[in-house]
């Protein structure tokens, strides 16, 4: 049989996801989509698991589309790249971004195209020192997807959106973090231990509570001003009904450590 080519664990609530095509920078095939999008499912239905990680095996964390498992259609006219994505990027980045569960990606070296994306599109970013970022798609004559046009602007502005997506240079870790594309730069070393007890740490807050932070902050590069203010109230009426809330709530009184059950 073929090695999977995502690694799944689970361990104190968190869900670690491995991309593993070490080989290839663990560059995205359709297979590799298929096995994470059923792994998502297992985390989806699991309450048990309150938290991701995601990572890359190798020295690597993704090189984005592996453009030898892409039909080029020289025989029946060009390949229909926004079928590629349709299919399997863009339910990917959907997934990601509405999980309801906190989601903590540790970049360990290159992140390329999609895979820059989709790490972009993760809750808190943790990167390598030695890592690195590009947005190559303008050398292929391609658009930046997997979310790449939408989160940019929206993290670093519109004129370092266009500097990346116009111009496809990498940029370090250190750089990233400065222009706010990502949480925090940890040694090497260090990455995958700060990733996961940051994971874990999440894992034990109010999933609950979580989820629908991360619901607001989507809605709110959309919204007026008045549906952000109604949707935050019909919100904060659902977390107010949640058993966390009362544990937060009497923890605070009691003046001593709440313990979350994330419901």
């Amino acid at each position: 049989m073929p090695e999977s080519t995502i690694l799944h664990g689970t361990a104190d609530g968190v869900a670690l996801l491995t991309l593993n095509r070490p080989e290839k920078l663990n560059a995205f095939n359709e297979a590799m989509h298929g096995e994470l999008a059923q792994a998502l499912d297992r985390i989806e239905a699991d309450p048990r698991i309150r938290a991701l990680l995601l990572t890359g095996a190798g020295r690597g964390f993704c090189a984005g589309q592996d453009l030898g498992d892409r039909d080029m259609g020289e025989g029946d006219g060009p390949p229909d790249l926004g079928d590629t994505l349709d299919r399997l990027y863009n339910p990917l980045i959907r997934r990601i971004c509405r999980l309801e569960r906190p989601v903590v990606c540790a970049v360990n070296g290159v992140a390329a195209g999609a895979g820059a994306n989709l790490a972009f599109n993760c809750d808190i970013v943790l990167a390598a020192r030695s890592a690195n970022f590009m947005e190559p798609f303008c050398k292929l004559g391609l658009v930046p997807d997997a979310g790449g046009t939408y989160i940019l602007p929206r993290l670093v502005g519109a004129a370092r959106a266009r500097g990346l997506a116009l111009l496809g240079e990498s940029i370090s870790a250190e750089q990233a973090e400065a222009w706010g594309l990502i949480w925090r730069v940890v040694e090497d070393e260090r990455l995958i231990d700060e990733a996961t007890a940051l994971a874990r740490h999440l894992a034990t807050q109010p999933t609950k509570g979580l989820g629908l932070v991360k619901r607001a902050l989507l809605a709110s590069w959309s919204n007026s001003l008045d549906a952000q203010l109604d949707l935050e109230r019909d919100l904060q009426r659902e977390a107010g009904r949640t058993d966390d809330y009362r544990e937060g709530v009497s923890a605070f009184m009691e003046k001593r450590q709440p313990t979350f059950k994330g419901r």
